[in-house]
């Protein structure tokens, strides 16, 4: 091999080396060099993130989440609006930094992306009859149980060891309930609080039990191997929720002053901290 031949081949691989070292360049340090956070919401799920009426502005617990996120880390907040099955995908590519969508750690997700620490825990709730002896999750173990087809919902009652009766929707499901074809109907917290609020105004008065069926973490989705990004993340959801600018979010949307009533109890915290059974 001729000796210009062999400079060709070395400065050849050195420029492949290059590129693939400037493909994998450091995610926070590119944040830091644009200063900004581009963050993936829902494009419409309300209270999470949807356009405002009015202004057609993103609006809702996760934007704000995201632009108190951006402002710790010292950039601006870039919003990006995606559908629920590309929360995951967009920032495993690469095309968002974070995902901040009402986001639930899964084991199947965890093989994807990396998680920060959980700021909150999502419950799936289980709702009966006002005049239900049932009392929490046991009492209907064997039962017909309502929810949506292919949710979580229905996740939490095969492992209840209950009989899942699903519809498309959640209106239907909450139907099979009033008619008395189902001891229970499972859903998110935020939807059976509603629910049950609404039923006290109906014929059907209904309760929701105080025992979740299902425990899931909600985290910020983060593309796997930034570790830098995720420490960075990490520190300021800490912060956030030490100086309770989570709080004031959450009650902002989502709490007692609002249609969904919901308390949040918990505070951030590593995922190994918490007990519960990963969906898979």
């Amino acid at each position: 091999m001729s000796r210009m031949k062999t400079v060709c081949l070395v400065l050849a691989g050195l420029g492949i080396a290059a590129a693939a070292q400037s493909a994998h360049a450091d995610q926070w340090d590119n944040i830091i060099k644009n200063k900004e956070l581009k963050c993936a919401t829902f494009a419409d799920v309300p209270p999470f993130a949807a356009p405002d009426p009015k202004t057609r502005e993103m609006v809702g617990f996760d934007v704000d989440m995201c632009r108190a996120l951006a402002k710790h880390l010292g950039v601006a907040a870039a919003i990006t609006p995606v559908s629920v099955e590309a929360r995951v995908p967009e920032v495993e590519m690469g095309r968002v930094d974070v995902t901040i969508a009402n986001l639930a750690y899964t084991t199947s997700r965890a093989k994807e992306i990396d998680f920060s620490d959980p700021y909150y825990l999502a419950k799936e709730m289980l709702m009966v009859r006002a005049n239900s002896p049932a009392t929490g999750p046991a009492d209907v173990k064997g039962k017909r149980v309502s929810a949506a087809k292919g949710s979580t919902s229905e996740l939490s009652i095969n492992l209840n060891g209950s009989t899942p009766v699903t519809f498309q929707d959640t209106g239907s499901a909450y139907m099979a309930l009033e008619q008395n074809k189902v001891v229970g109907m499972v859903a998110n917290t935020m939807t059976i609080t509603k629910l049950v609020n609404d039923s006290q105004k109906s014929g059907v008065p209904l309760k929701m039990l105080k025992e979740p069926m299902l425990l899931e973490p909600i985290a910020i989705g983060i593309k796997k191997g930034e570790e830098k990004l995720r420490e960075k993340v990490n520190e300021a959801l800490y912060a956030m929720d030490r100086d309770g600018e989570i709080d004031a979010m959450w009650n902002k949307w989502l709490g007692p002053n609002t249609e969904y009533k919901m308390t949040r109890d918990e505070h951030v915290q590593p995922i190994t901290a918490i007990h519960f059974t990963p969906i898979p």
